[in-house]
């Protein structure tokens, strides 16, 4: 897959799996779901499964299932990895 940028479609399944990663290049974790708003589908959050210990050092909001999220605005782009913007996430 090539790289996704805002505003692109892109299959949910094919982001499910995918290591995140911060513009540094060290590994947050790996994506486990997608939130988003039910009434308009505008994505809020991305979650994160096997965070490491570069993950824990962010303040990191919790779903119900006790998942980090990762808000998506804070996504640079979409391809071989997840790439975030730390500074976004702070």
């Amino acid at each position: 897959m090539s790289g996704i940028t805002k505003g692109e479609r892109i299959d949910a399944k094919a982001v499910v799996g995918k290591t995140v990663v911060g513009k540094s290049g060290k590994k947050l974790g790996v994506v486990n779901d997608l939130i988003y708003e039910v009434r308009t589908g505008e994505l809020v959050s991305l979650t994160i499964k096997a965070p490491t210990s570069y993950a824990n050092t962010f303040q990191f909001e919790k779903d119900q299932n006790g998942f980090e999220q990762i808000p998506y605005n804070s996504v640079i782009s979409i391809g071989d990895f997840v790439v975030v913007a730390e500074e976004d996430i702070i």
